[in-house]
């Protein structure tokens, strides 16, 4: 991995994506910071240094599908699959739904799904996993082997046990601390 494209994603994460304020996260705990990766992932070079350095760490899984759940993981996945399409790689991407469309194909699952592929779940920010084991267990369902879950920023509260017991390897880029230290 690239130090110093780490080491600008860390300050773009910094200085668009971390809050101090108290709030509810989405897994009902409550924080006194906020890390919001969709205002680093919707800048363009963001959304490249995400996709470059979080798809080293995809590849060196042996995975070639990515995807996670609507919404939070889309921005993630398409930087993903943009950083291997510039690399000539075949990766597919895919996002689940909470539940199917009533409408159209009334799928769960959308985008270019492959069951066949070595499977990896992917979130921005994870805090317990809830979020990307929901998508391995839909993945699972439809038929992929999923091997693996992959955060942008790991929180330290329980993905990396939770993710264990369902025997997914978890792998992150940042940990919240190091970008809670850049901002202190």
């Amino acid at each position: 991995m690239e130090q110093p494209l780490r080491e600008e994603l860390l300050e773009i994460l910094r200085r668009e994506s971390y809050f101090e304020h108290e709030l509810t996260l989405s897994s009902g705990r409550g924080s006194k910071y906020y890390i919001d990766c969709r205002r680093t992932l919707y800048l363009g070079r963001g959304a490249y240094l995400a996709g470059e350095l979080m798809l080293d760490l995809v590849l060196a899984q042996g995975v070639t599908q990515v995807g996670g759940m609507a919404m939070g993981a889309l921005p993630i996945t398409d930087a993903v699959i943009g950083a291997a399409y510039r690399r000539s790689l075949d990766m597919t991407g895919f996002f689940v739904r909470k539940e199917s469309k009533p409408h159209g194909l009334q799928q769960q699952i959308e985008g270019a799904f492959r069951p066949s592929r070595v499977t990896g779940v992917l979130d921005d920010t994870v805090t317990t996993g809830a979020s990307c084991l929901a998508a391995a267990s839909a993945a699972r369902e439809a038929g992929a082997r999923v091997s693996a879950a992959f955060a942008l920023v790991d929180r330290g509260e329980g993905a990396r046990e939770a993710f264990a017991r369902a025997g997914l390897t978890y792998v992150y880029l940042f940990a919240a601390e190091e970008v809670r230290a850049r901002a202190g």
